[in-house]
């Protein structure tokens, strides 16, 4: 629930640089890098801008935001779509992102089995009511290995021009620095979690006891998750709307990782080609081939650093004709790491590429300059 004027209005006044709303989102991505989570979940999500920035980290795997409003998420949603280059490169990790629409306050398995839950200037826009019920929901039932939660230091707001009371008209309170940790305290002990508090936003110089214009707690589960022993009964029935969901291509997916081998194995193959034939090829004799043969395949030994040159995998030409061993290509570093095995590599290339008879060589045709599958 953080929107642009949360932090960034505000923040031009006391000039804070970058701006409040993204040291938030920063420490947030911070956080993803050194503890490596795969499934991660943003309630409060709105814009779904910290959502965006998420997707880039690599160890992630499932993004999922929950909000209350609707229209915001549908109205930025296409943030979160592949992009055409998604396709053109897929992945090596899996991602799925969706999108909930419901209430902190009630429980829906879809939320089950996170690794970090972030609520980024969520808990002062809750009524009582549902303040009440989000340690329960959060820390008993959804119980993730890492909570964050930050909200607004009241302490902080005499600091800001314009602000009386809270620091919008939806906030239903502003906790200072003692209320908001009693708060975090209780809930970590109640849940068997521990917390640390810090922030983002400094006071100026001489103020530090106001202490951070956003304060921030960090919850760590204290024990691994036991099936069934937690505190709440998980319910079967879903009383989320889901009005977003997207699977990015990816790798793992073998459709994908068929055409990234097929064309990594082309590429490779036409650079090898390249640097066995002359550039005049057809005015030449096989005894001038011959005689450049060697050195041309010294430079491509050169030029790529990591091929081994034997007897069973040298690039040969004849007659039209020049192959490739397919032994050759599989030693370069991509193939290598696309396929895993040469057994693999045969099998993903199968009838998609021009091979020899023996199927022991990538083949192509030494009168045609771009000659495919």
């Amino acid at each position: 629930m953080d929107k642009n004027f949360q932090g960034e209005e505000f923040a031009q006044v006391v000039r804070f640089t970058p701006p409040l709303w993204e040291q938030r989102y920063q420490f947030v991505k911070d956080l993803v890098e050194k503890y490596k989570p795969k499934k991660v979940a943003d309630l409060g999500c709105a814009d779904c801008r910290l959502l965006r920035m998420l997707k880039f980290c690599s160890c992630i795997e499932v993004l999922a935001g929950l909000d209350i409003c609707a229209s915001v998420m549908k109205e930025k949603m296409h943030m979160l779509t592949p992009l055409p280059f998604d396709y053109l490169q897929p992945s090596e990790r899996s991602l799925t992102v969706t999108l909930h629409h419901g209430s902190v306050a009630h429980k829906d398995p879809c939320m089950l089995g996170f690794d970090l839950v972030t609520c980024i200037e969520l808990i002062e826009h809750l009524e009582k009511s549902e303040l009440k019920k989000f340690p329960e929901v959060v820390f008993g039932f959804m119980s993730p290995s890492i909570v964050v939660i930050s909200t607004p230091n009241s302490e902080f707001n005499p600091l800001l021009p314009g602000v009386m009371l809270h620091r919008h008209p939806d906030h239903k309170f502003e906790w200072n620095q003692v209320q908001f940790q009693s708060w975090a305290l209780e809930a970590a002990r109640c849940y068997d979690y521990s917390v640390e508090f810090t922030g983002v936003g400094h006071p100026p110089t001489g103020m530090e006891k106001v202490g951070f214009c956003t304060q921030i707690g960090v919850f760590i589960r204290k024990y691994p998750q036991t099936g069934g022993s937690g505190p709440s009964e998980k319910p079967t029935e879903a009383v989320y709307k889901t009005v977003f969901k997207a699977v990015y291509p990816s790798l793992k997916d073998e459709k994908y990782l068929q055409n990234a081998v097929i064309n990594e194995v082309i590429f490779t193959a036409q650079i090898i080609r390249q640097c066995l034939m002359p550039k005049h090829e057809e005015e030449e004799d096989e005894s001038e081939r011959k005689s450049k043969f060697q050195p041309s395949v010294d430079s491509l030994s050169d030029y790529l650093g990591k091929v081994v040159v034997d007897k069973t995998m040298e690039p040969f030409v004849n007659g039209n004709k020049v192959y490739i061993p397919l032994a050759t290509i599989f030693s370069f570093p991509k193939v290598n790491r696309l396929c895993g095995t040469f057994e693999k590599l045969c099998k993903l290339i199968a009838g998609k590429v021009t091979l020899s008879s023996d199927g022991s060589a990538v083949m192509f045709d030494t009168e045609h300059e771009n000659e495919e599958n």
